[in-house]
């Protein structure tokens, strides 16, 4: 199964926020840590510990659900692709039009497009969404840093 780079994990944090104490989200939802929100009530408060125990916890979900999806990712593809799925749920990517999108084999700029629908909360433009949609658009488009290990012929290495 593929895993969130370590590129996408510190971007995702950043996005997050560490949070000790319960707060209510843009969409009212009680979230704690980094964007926990599984059994989060008002009052509860967290450790940095704890807060990354539910971290890795939420992206193990995410990334097995985004694996699931069957696609040929690139790391930066499903650094993005985790990060949006972990943000507004499994079911959102899977329903969108960014994924129709994405199967159809879209252009840079119509995928970009999508992604940048999605900073809506509450009704309400969000900056730190239009940031996040922004950085996944770029990321889904860049080179991934592991491509050239992957395909370097090593055939004369032994000679």
């Amino acid at each position: 199964m593929k895993r969130i780079s370590d590129i996408g994990l510190k971007k995702l944090k950043e996005f997050e926020g560490l949070r000790k104490e319960a707060y209510y989200d843009a969409a009212g939802v009680p979230t704690i840590g980094y964007g926990h929100t599984k059994g989060v009530r008002m009052g509860d408060v967290i450790s940095e510990y704890w807060a990354e125990m539910f971290l890795k916890a939420d992206l193990y979900d995410v990334e097995k659900q985004v694996d699931s999806l069957g696609l040929n990712l690139n790391q930066p593809q499903f650094d993005a692709l985790v990060s949006f799925a972990f943000n507004l749920g499994f079911y959102k990517l899977k329903t969108s039009t960014l994924l129709k999108t994405i199967l159809e084999g879209g252009s840079v700029r119509a995928i970009k497009k999508e992604f940048k629908r999605w900073v809506y909360a509450g009704g309400k433009v969000q900056p730190g969404l239009v940031k996040r949609r922004e950085w996944e658009a770029k990321r889904f488009f860049e080179p991934d840093e592991m491509e050239p290990m992957k395909v370097r012929d090593w055939s004369d290495f032994h000679k």
